[in-house]
C-alpha cells in the first residue's frame, strides 16, 4: 500500500463525488473565532455545501485568518452575511431548507438517529453558548454528537465535520 498521487487523488475524489449529490446549506451562528470558521469552510468545500449563511458576530471569510486556514477554499462556495440573525432564517426557509441544528439540548437526538430532510441546512453555533434561543426555536430538528469521554463539547469546526460527514454518508 502507499499514499496516493495527485491522478490517484483526483481519481478517487470523482468516483465519490458520482455517487451523490447533497443539496446541503450551513448557517454559522456567531461562530466568532476565524479559525473555526476557516476550518469549517474548508470542510464545506469539501463536501460540496450549497450555501453558508454567516450570521450575528460570525467572522467574515475574508478575514485573514479565516482566509489562512480556509487555505484557498473559499472560492468553491457561495455566502450571504447576515448581521440579524432573523434574516438569516428567512433566507433559509425561502431557498426551501429544513434547519437541523447540531447541539446539546433537550429534546435533541443521536446525530445517527437524526431526521435529515432531502434540503437540510445544519446550523453551528457559538463556541461556548452554542446556538441562541432563536435559531434553537427556528429548528425543524435538533441533534447532538454522542460523546463517550469525559470532555462535555466539541470544537464548533469538529462537530461540522462530523455532521457533514453523518448526512453524506446517508447518501452513500
Amino acid at each position: 500500500m502507499k499514499n496516493l498521487d495527485n491522478t490517484g487523488l483526483k481519481r478517487l475524489h470523482r468516483e465519490w463525488r458520482h455517487r451523490s449529490e447533497p443539496d446541503v446549506a450551513l448557517l454559522l451562528d456567531s461562530v466568532q473565532t476565524p479559525y473555526n470558521v476557516g476550518a469549517i469552510l474548508r470542510t464545506a468545500a469539501a463536501y460540496r455545501v450549497d450555501h453558508l449563511w454567516l450570521a450575528g458576530a460570525t467572522s467574515p471569510p475574508t478575514h485573514a485568518k479565516v482566509s489562512k486556514t480556509a487555505l484557498g477554499t473559499g472560492r468553491y462556495l457561495t455566502w450571504t452575511i447576515c448581521e440579524q440573525i432573523d434574516e438569516a432564517l428567512a433566507a433559509i426557509k425561502v431557498s426551501g431548507y429544513e434547519l437541523v441544528g447540531i447541539e446539546l439540548a433537550d429534546g435533541a437526538v443521536p446525530i445517527h438517529e437524526a431526521t435529515f430532510p432531502t434540503r437540510t441546512c445544519l446550523a453551528l453555533g457559538h463556541e461556548d453558548r452554542g446556538l441562541s434561543s432563536a435559531v434553537l426555536e427556528a429548528c425543524d430538528h435538533v441533534a447532538f454528537i454522542p460523546q463517550l469521554g469525559k470532555v462535555g463539547s466539541l470544537n464548533v469546526g469538529t462537530a461540522a465535520g462530523i455532521a457533514l460527514y453523518e448526512l453524506n454518508r446517508r447518501l452513500w
